[in-house]
């Protein structure tokens, strides 16, 4: 671990760790990562931003200035189903989008609690659907997240699955939520270790999301779902993180259904640190080894 990811552990859990503990609302979860991500988040130079709407879910479209305009990435945002908006994000998917020449779409899909399960699987599986009927090539397609994102990434593939539509190229999960049962013990053996999220409230983002829907339902809780035919899959988490658990049964659950799946796990460092790209160089790194996956896998079709 490098000395500058030890200084930002120590400063997440003496400020974000102990924000998320206290926020006493959405609201308020909301306002502060939209400002933390404007203040500490920078996209590289010339990126470009646009806002749109695809199957009438608001999207905004990153790009850097070489990417292609051939390979889509589809990545949906963090934040526990309740706070994260492609703003927050951006950045981070624009070195993404630099790194991989690609062009990437961030899906400002509908919150907790104001709309609950399954509203965000549902606009997941909108926008796929509508985006193959408007030409886009699967297997131009690389479905993307991080934590809930990252599960709502896992989850749209389960689904892609199960009503046999044709799969994208990859999916891939930077410290997925994939159990909103939360029954991996890293919940509670990280509790201490984990410098961004409070185990203490775990249930209740759960429960503002779910609202006494099945939280063993494959479109919560990814884990449960069948993915038998699946593209290959690319997981990372952090071995201090309270949902390390959750990539490691992930991997296990792919790899019983004979999904190919990549999976690296990284020594003591935050949350989503991808999103850390420039003030940790171990950002950096994670993101150039996603993009050379995503480069391996995304070869043009046989048709182009």
């Amino acid at each position: 671990m490098s000395l500058r990811s030890a200084l930002l552990n120590h400063w997440l859990r003496l400020t974000e760790k102990r924000h998320l503990a206290r926020a006493k609302t959405p609201e308020a979860l909301r306002v502060s990562f939209e400002r933390k991500a404007r203040l500490f988040f920078r996209a590289p130079k010339g990126s470009a931003f646009q806002r749109g709407s695809v199957a009438e879910v608001p999207v905004l479209w990153v790009s850097a200035p070489e990417a292609d305009d051939d390979l889509l990435i589809l990545y949906f945002h963090g934040g526990g189903y309740v706070f994260g908006s492609p703003r927050t994000h951006r950045a981070m998917l624009a070195w993404i989008s630099s790194m991989c020449s690609a062009w990437t779409c961030l899906p400002e899909y509908r919150l907790a609690p104001e709309h609950t399960f399954p509203a965000p699987v549902e606009d997941a599986a909108a926008i796929y659907t509508d985006l193959l009927g408007g030409g886009t090539l699967p297997d131009r397609i690389i479905l993307g997240g991080d934590s809930a994102g990252g599960g709502l990434a896992l989850a749209l593939l389960a689904e892609i699955c199960r009503q046999d539509l044709p799969r994208p190229a990859g999916c891939f999960a930077f410290s997925p939520l994939t159990d909103l049962r939360y029954a991996g013990a890293s919940v509670r053996e990280n509790a201490d270790s984990d410098v961004v999220l409070p185990a203490e409230r775990v249930d209740e983002m759960a429960d503002m999301y779910l609202q006494g829907a099945d939280p063993d339902d494959p479109r919560a809780s990814p884990l449960h779902g069948d993915f038998t035919g699946a593209c290959p899959v690319w997981l990372t988490a952090s071995d201090t993180e309270i949902l390390l658990d959750d990539t490691r049964r992930m991997a296990e659950v792919l790899r019983a259904q004979g999904v190919e799946v990549e999976m690296l796990i990284e020594r003591d460092l935050p949350h989503v640190w991808p999103l850390f790209r420039g003030l940790i160089p171990e950002a950096d790194a994670t993101l150039r080894t996603l993009a050379k996956w995503i480069t391996r896998l995304a070869r043009p079709s046989a048709g182009n």
